[in-house]
């Protein structure tokens, strides 16, 4: 029972983190087209333009950094992922010129924290 506690927290904490994100995106001047937008098992949290620029972003939460930082959470694999589902996208979508692969990290606890990780690559 304490597994499926954790798990429905964890779920909790990251619907939370992707409301604070698709915010704290458009008081940086975004505009969300979509949010937890998907194909097959892939997913992209947040998909956003600003400046003529598609951005493609990974939203990372945790309620502390007492275990860590939510940005080392994604690695290769994850970004490898983000490629792949922006390539579908882009296919659906073939306008955009511009694309860029971001993470926003978002740290809950003490006070609301966010960490902007722009243009990632591999």
């Amino acid at each position: 029972m304490l597994y499926l506690e954790g798990m429905v927290q964890h779920i909790k904490t990251g619907k939370k983190g992707e409301e604070l994100a698709a915010q704290h995106l458009m008081l940086l001047g975004f505009v969300i087209l979509s949010q937890n937008w998907r194909y097959r098992h892939w997913e992209i949290d947040i998909i956003a333009v600003k400046n003529n620029v598609l951005h493609f972003v990974e939203v990372k939460t945790r309620k502390s950094s007492k275990n860590g930082y939510p940005d080392d959470e994604v690695g290769v694999k994850k970004i490898k992922n983000m490629i792949s589902a922006a390539e579908i996208y882009l296919l659906r979508f073939p306008q955009w010129q511009r694309v860029q692969f971001d993470i926003l990290a978002i740290i809950l606890e003490p006070g609301i924290e966010f960490f902007f990780i722009e243009d990632v690559y591999l």
